[in-house]
């Protein structure tokens, strides 16, 4: 099929990467079709701040329920689907457990066992996650790292992971799984910590002064840009066999660094406006986790540009126009 021709539909459309990845497949000439819980109650946030949410068809679609699932995929007849939906926070699922699991390993299950029911020949994307690993240490994590999770929230995506690995291998589907590491943006929601610090040193410059309150800001991380990682989600859907891949950046930086980076770009020393609180941590912390994303770069031509400063930096750009209600153009790219 022309690739011009080609139709997509995105699971999880209203997310940070759903909007960027509507974006990126649009620009290559796609149909693109989106869904969310309700479609019609969902403001689609970030498509309206890409400017494309004119030119996605968006569909409800409750993935925990079978039948949902199966309408929606009759309906559309994709060539390439991508499950970014479920719930995303590793501190939430904390308190969520059960709704956690179903969003992201039901769900799951319930698009592959659609797919082999149909007999269709759709190419199927699932969005892993680097807290599947745990503690990666000193060594990076690579397609071969055993699993570690350390949280409910990865606990189910390792559970989605294996599902994709079992259809792939039991019917031949054409699935794969993208293992990504931290990756952020102007479109991250609140309740993630980097846009926590970004609002935060953003708003403090803006007002004089301030305080905010984080937790260890000692674990590390590897962080990259959300734009740039849509891309290797379609590049996998490209391959002429399905494989998993780990995507990330291969730099590992404590959460302080971004912290002091981030108010760095606003102008401040974070040691004057940085409380740490200890209410804040978590049941049980990944203290370090970073990434070998070799495979990508020499079978998907794909490697990270931007760096945890760089994404600092253009996280608080785009906070500080948004207190003075500028355009968030500049900062999406």
């Amino acid at each position: 099929m022309n690739q011009t021709t080609k139709t997509a539909l995105i699971f999880g459309v209203s997310g940070q990467d759903g909007a960027f990845l509507a974006r990126s497949l649009l620009a290559k000439g796609y149909v693109v079709h989106g869904s969310s819980r309700d479609a019609e109650a969902s403001g689609f946030a970030g498509l309206c701040v890409l400017g494309v949410r004119d030119r996605v068809t968006v569909h409800s679609t409750a993935l925990t329920d079978f039948r949902s699932v199966l309408q929606t995929i009759s309906r559309v007849e994709p060539d390439e689907i991508y499950n970014l939906s479920g719930q995303s926070s590793v501190g939430l699922s904390f308190q969520q457990p059960v709704e956690t699991l179903e969003s992201v390993a039901t769900a799951t299950l319930n698009v592959l066992e659609t797919l082999r029911f149909l007999g269709a020949k759709t190419r199927f994307y699932n969005a892993g996650s680097s807290e599947c690993f745990g503690n990666t240490g000193d060594a990076p994590a690579d397609e071969t790292t055993p699993f570690h999770p350390r949280s409910p929230y990865a606990v189910a995506k390792a559970t989605a992971f294996w599902e994709v690995a079992n259809y792939r291998e039991s019917y031949g589907l054409f699935a794969c799984s993208g293992i990504l590491f931290n990756h952020e943006s102007p479109l991250r929601p609140a309740r993630f910590v980097t846009s926590k610090i970004a609002a935060a040193a953003a708003r403090i410059a803006h007002e004089g002064g301030g305080q905010v309150s984080l937790g260890d800001v000692s674990v590390r991380r590897d962080w990259g840009w959300a734009p740039e990682y849509v891309e290797a989600m379609w590049a996998m859907l490209q391959q002429p066999e399905p494989e998993d891949f780990v995507i990330a950046t291969g730099e590992v930086n404590a959460l302080e660094d971004f912290v002091a980076a981030a108010f760095a770009a606003a102008g401040l020393d974070w040691r004057a406006h940085v409380n740490l609180d200890s209410g804040l941590l978590r049941p049980s912390e990944i203290r370090s986790g970073y990434g070998d994303a070799a495979k990508a770069r020499q079978r998907l031509g794909w490697s990270a540009k931007t760096r945890m400063a760089d994404v600092a930096r253009r996280m608080v750009a785009a906070e500080t126009a948004r207190l003075q209600g500028q355009p968030l153009d500049g900062f999406l790219s």
